[in-house]
């Protein structure tokens, strides 16, 4: 097969250039050209066919809909943050820090659906053979008959895959694979986008599920085009300290699933193992209730999760801090105007820390009540009572407004033993909850009166 001849094309306009220019010739635009193979009128059409066979028009309601039949991957953790499984023909995009487990869990993923009796390979550009067979001892796979094939090529990838016909793949990494159509680095733009795109065409084809490993920036996000999250079915982020076992897979995309759904993995000297009871990771074991420590339930995708709110305040002098790990820096602002305006509780000229214990951040505004009332409980010096969960959006006219799915984080808490519990008015149970005393509160007044009562 002759190499076709590349051209640079104009993010902006789309206009082309023979050569790369710093401004695009046709919009005079700066940094817009981006190299692209240059292919006759006639291989156009193939080369950018649509992924599905094309259809008639036809109305919406008469067209059947059947659901994606999903296989287990044998990991219950992983499983849920793909919605239950991979779909046939599906692409999936990990993510992470370097060293945080990618590669170990997708290995062992492999080996559990080939003992399943599904074909699977592994691609591997960063490694050799011999060293992935030594990390597949190490997790205690012996005997694995995972196929393994070392390689960056695209062109050799797409031919293996119409050979073996696995009914998974794994391409570690995206950013090694290159093509020979394209003169351009393996990593850069152009070959990221390019390879992509083929291997996304290649996985609708023939139904093959293809899950792409990325590397990520010092930011955190994933390398390469933007466009290429768009590209794919799922995308799922792997988070977690490496100097901690704790490692969090949560799914910022999925078309199969929901998202912001989060799996929970310990690192262990046999791998990553899905933690059934995640809750007791973000908890700390206190023997006693402590000042400044307050529990609430938040909701990561569908899974309701107990995890403990920490305050700290302590004098700050004439420029006090504010500093949060784990929720948003400008809401503590807006939350400690409020306790000011609304509850009477002054925090001026001190520093406040706020921490949410076991390294998970929370983007829901129900965490609002408990980091008030952690804020007091750390001012006061007084604990709140033992078994006290809270959880609420606080507005800025002081009321408390309902959190969604109010019902599961209570039974939730109830069924890890939590006994009392401050929650919006609109969330109270109707009936009473074995076990468990429920303050349905208003205002954050009303709630600062029940904590009142029962310290």
């Amino acid at each position: 097969m002759a190499k076709e001849k590349s051209v640079f094309v104009c993010s902006e306009c789309g206009g082309t250039s023979s050569k790369w220019l710093g401004k695009c010739p046709s919009c005079n635009a700066w940094n817009t050209l981006i190299e692209s193979v240059a292919q006759p009128e006639s291989l156009a059409k193939n080369r950018f066919a649509s992924l599905a066979k094309t259809a008639d028009v036809a109305v919406l309601s008469d067209i059947e809909a059947s659901d994606f039949e999903r296989t287990p991957t044998g990991h219950g953790e992983l499983d849920r943050v793909l919605g239950g499984g991979i779909v046939e023909g599906g692409v999936v995009l990990i993510g992470g820090d370097p060293g945080i487990g990618k590669s170990t869990l997708l290995l062992q993923a492999l080996d559990s659906l080939q003992r399943s009796g599904k074909k699977t390979l592994y691609v591997t550009g960063e490694e050799s053979g011999a060293q992935v067979a030594l990390r597949a001892r190490r997790l205690g796979l012996d005997g694995s008959q995972v196929r393994v094939l070392p390689e960056i090529g695209l062109e050799k990838i797409l031919a293996t895959l119409t050979e073996q016909q696995p009914d998974v793949a794994v391409i570690d990494s995206i950013q090694t694979v290159y093509s020979e159509q394209l003169s351009s680095a393996p990593g850069s733009v152009a070959q990221v986008r390019e390879c992509a795109a083929h291997l996304t065409r290649a996985a609708k084809a023939s139904g093959v599920c293809i899950v792409l490993v990325g590397h990520v920036t010092k930011e955190g996000a994933l390398a390469g085009p933007r466009v290429l999250e768009h590209m794919v079915d799922t995308v799922l982020y792997f988070e977690g300290d490496t100097h901690s076992q704790f490692r969090l897979v949560r799914a910022i995309k999925n078309r199969f699933g929901a998202v912001n759904e989060m799996g929970v993995f310990a690192m262990t000297e046999r791998g990553l193992k899905g933690v059934s009871n995640p809750s007791a990771i973000f908890l700390s074991q206190h023997a006693e209730p402590v000042p400044g420590s307050c529990v609430m339930v938040t909701l990561e995708g569908t899974r309701p999760l107990l995890v403990e709110i920490q305050a700290l305040v302590d004098s700050g002098g004439p420029s006090p801090r504010r500093l949060s790990v784990g929720l948003d820096k400008d809401r503590l602002a807006m939350l400690l105007a409020v306790l000011h305006r609304h509850a009477g509780v002054a925090c001026m000229d001190q520093d406040v820390f706020i921490n949410a214990v076991g390294g998970v951040r929370i983007g829901e505004p129900a965490a609002d009540l408990a980091v008030m009332l952690a804020i007091t409980s750390s001012l006061r010096g007084k604990p709140l009572p033992k078994g006290f969960i809270a959880f609420g959006e606080v507005g800025l006219a002081g009321e408390v407004r309902p959190a969604p799915r109010g019902q599961e984080r209570l039974k939730e808490a109830a069924k890890l033993g939590f006994t009392v519990a401050v929650v919006p008015k609109a969330n109270a149970p109707k009936k009473p909850m074995d076990g468990m005393a429920v303050h349905a509160v208003e205002r954050i007044e009303d709630a600062m009166s029940v904590v009142r009562g029962l310290v």
